[in-house]
């Protein structure tokens, strides 16, 4: 009987290596799978690439595990906010590299490296300081740029219900990056507020089929005063 339901979520992040390249979800704090993240920081794997859209938006995502010092390189769309502080520290020291791009040319990377896309061209950030050193063509007679599939060796990602096969069903807004990175990882993880059977999810609304999901684990749904996590 196939059931990808971990009992913790220490169990389900446990086999993680130094060197891995980890997509992590979420939108500022919606759909932020900050269990599995608070999980990484106690296992303690090092020297991780790490793609987000933002940084330091919240305490309890990317920024823990900088400030655990667990990150070599970090992609993202928005590397500032409330808790990038340690951030700042480590690319003023060198410890840490940043590759910023635009949100949606790092979302559509992801969709890519899903899709099993290598590359794409686009025309956002031609004549831009993002753009130095790519590789340029002219399609139309407008300029485009040659950007990079983005792959993981894992994903986090939040989910609000699944069954035990892992079809997911995103509520509101956490469907942001959580859908595109769960199809570009080689070990997807999804953390989730419930799990039920098998037939329970009405085939319409699954959003991310169970092929693309490898590991599951429910935790309790969060209502904090700043965001409702589970949007």
């Amino acid at each position: 009987m196939i059931n990808k339901k971990f009992e913790s979520t220490a169990q389900a992040v446990a086999d993680m290596k130094d060197g891995a390249t980890l997509l992590v979800g979420g939108f500022g704090g919606s759909g932020l799978p900050s269990h599995l993240v608070a999980a990484l920081t106690e296992q303690g794997a090092k020297d991780l690439t790490v793609v987000s859209n933002n940084i330091g938006a919240v305490s309890d995502g990317v920024a823990a595990l900088i400030s655990n010092n667990q990150v070599r390189r970090i992609i993202c769309s928005f590397p500032v906010g409330p808790h990038a502080e340690d951030l700042i520290e480590r690319l003023q020291s060198g410890t840490i590299e940043l590759e910023i791009a635009p949100q949606g040319t790092l979302a559509e990377r992801i969709r890519a490296g899903g899709a099993g896309i290598p590359a794409f061209y686009t025309p956002t950030a031609v004549n831009t300081e993002l753009g130095e050193g790519k590789e340029m063509r002219e399609f139309n007679g407008r300029s485009h740029l040659l950007e990079h599939a983005i792959t993981g060796d894992y994903a986090f990602i939040k989910a609000h219900r699944a069954d035990r096969w892992g079809n997911l069903v995103y509520r509101k807004t956490q469907r942001n990056f959580n859908p595109v990175m769960a199809t570009a990882a080689q070990i997807t993880i999804a953390e989730v507020s419930e799990i039920v059977e098998v037939g329970e999810i009405e085939p319409e609304v699954i959003v991310t089929p169970s092929i693309y999901v490898d590991r599951l684990i429910q935790v309790e749904a969060q209502h904090e005063g700043r965001v409702l996590v589970n949007e």
